[in-house]
């Protein structure tokens, strides 16, 4: 069976694709050593090397690992063998055996677990002025994505869901291993009313609304425009439909706690969803848009900051989810006015950021299913991580752990395929020097304890 060390490189991926099979022999011999010995070596996350595919390889065996179920919460002994074959998890187990053929990679005894899910995030968004987005050219946006895009994948993120402005291209060239990144779960434009969230002209503009404008949303007002709407973002490959059904942070003229879409408009987009089943997700903040939209069918609320009691049983009666997105009010006090958020909306964060660990303790505390988001904008996505540990200020780290894998996958519709390490789940899976059950911490310190990302069976970071 086929081996490798560390520092060996298998046969790359092109930019364009992957390397078809070679029809030689298997190589000789080398073994994939990770030892803690090694825990202290950095990986430069500023090279754009490609990923590396298997090669000549179909299947891939991690041996002497240590499997953590994020499900229940439990982290295995060392002597596990994980098989990967193509994309697709083949077996897990102390039992399971290496085939001929296999490239064999050395857990010394670290932690295989899944892929990290962030399930509200801007890929485009390389700038906190979201008006100033609107402006760009697509392709110029492209390639800001693309780091950003990367970044997330060295963190340990092998899968995001888009809020707003990440399209079919973008997704698609991820797939096809253009742009080295997480699997992108996309809705295009985010649905805005006039001078609702989405809507980024100012008091003193003039100029028509437009749904063919690109940036993080589009406006559109009245039952048939909101069909309209959602039938061409379903046309274009959304995974689901994003409406703003509250005002927010980073819009210039809407109030934090106004509702916005009257409610035959969220129930039209939840109708046209349901028509092509795929899910709606809301932005909302205050009890009163939360509880309009999740008694319209709305799948999932986003940031939910002021939710209070009276939202907790619809949340348990729909069986709907929330996403906090904590990391983002921490960071744009400090780091706003620099990534070209307006000081005027800077101002707004006040109102919502001591408000989110409240929220996030009252829907733990009552078992509402909650899902980990960051939301973050320019520069500061490298703060992605520190969402984690906002979230175990309130939740214990198997919690917190279930909502950035397993809990996330049954929000995507994913359920057994993303989020955890079985057979027939997606091979996304992280090689970690540590015990995030016991310590979260080991999670936040990539280039010291995140050993290995390996994306769909590709691996991407410590091949």
């Amino acid at each position: 069976m086929a081996q490798a060390t560390l520092g060996s490189q298998p046969q790359a991926a092109s930019r364009g694709g992957p390397v078809p099979p070679s029809s030689s022999a298997a190589p000789p011999a080398r073994r994939h050593s990770v030892s803690r010995a090694m825990a202290k070596r950095k990986l430069d996350e500023a090279t754009s090397e490609p990923p590396m595919l298997c090669g000549e390889c179909q299947a891939v065996a991690f041996v002497n690992a240590r499997v953590l179920d994020v499900e229940r919460g439990v982290l295995s002994e060392a002597g596990q063998t994980v098989r990967v074959l193509g994309d697709t998890i083949a077996a897990v187990g102390a039992g399971v055996q290496p085939e001929a053929g296999d490239r064999i990679i050395e857990a010394g005894g670290m932690t295989l677990m899944p892929g990290l899910i962030d399930m509200h995030v801007h890929v485009t968004a390389w700038s906190a002025n979201f008006a100033m987005l609107t402006r760009q050219a697509t392709s110029y946006t492209a390639m800001r994505a693309r780091h950003i895009l990367r970044g997330m994948l060295l963190r340990g993120f092998t899968s995001v869901r888009d809020a707003g402005g990440a399209d079919f291209g973008l997704a698609q060239a991820v797939e096809e291993n253009l742009i080295e990144g997480p699997k992108i779960f996309f809705c295009g434009h985010a649905l805005s009313q006039t001078g609702g969230h989405g809507d980024q002209r100012g008091p003193g503009e003039n100029a028509e609304p437009c749904m063919c404008m690109h940036g993080l949303g589009v406006v559109c007002d009245g039952v048939a425009q909101m069909r309209q709407a959602c039938r061409d973002e379903i046309r274009k490959g959304a995974t689901q439909i994003k409406l703003m059904v509250s005002g927010g942070v980073a819009s210039p003229c809407d109030r934090i706690d106004s509702t916005q879409f009257a409610l035959d408009e969220i129930t039209a987009a939840v109708e046209e969803a349901e028509a092509a089943n795929i899910p709606v997700m809301a932005h909302a903040y205050t009890a009163r848009a939360i509880k309009r939209a999740l008694q319209c069918g709305v799948r999932s609320i986003e940031h939910g900051n002021l939710l209070d009691e009276s939202c907790l049983q619809l949340f348990l009666e729909k069986g709907a989810f929330l996403v906090p997105t904590l990391a983002t009010y921490k960071v744009l006090v400090s780091e706003g006015v620099a990534n070209g958020m307006p000081k005027d909306q800077v101002a707004k964060v006040s109102k919502v950021l001591d408000a989110g660990v409240q929220a996030l303790g009252l829907a733990h505390r009552a078992g509402v299913k909650i899902c980990f988001g960051t939301d973050l904008l320019g520069d500061m996505h490298r703060h992605q991580l520190t969402g984690l540990a906002l979230h175990a200020e309130v939740q214990p780290s198997a919690d917190v752990l279930r909502a950035a894998t397993c809990t996330a996958a049954e929000l995507l519709g994913l359920p057994g395929r993303l989020g955890v390490v079985r057979a027939g789940a997606r091979a996304d899976l992280l090689l970690v020097d540590g015990n995030p059950l016991a310590d979260l911490s080991v999670l936040l310190a990539p280039e010291l304890r995140l050993k290995m990302v390996m994306k769909g069976g590709v691996l991407h970071k410590g091949g």
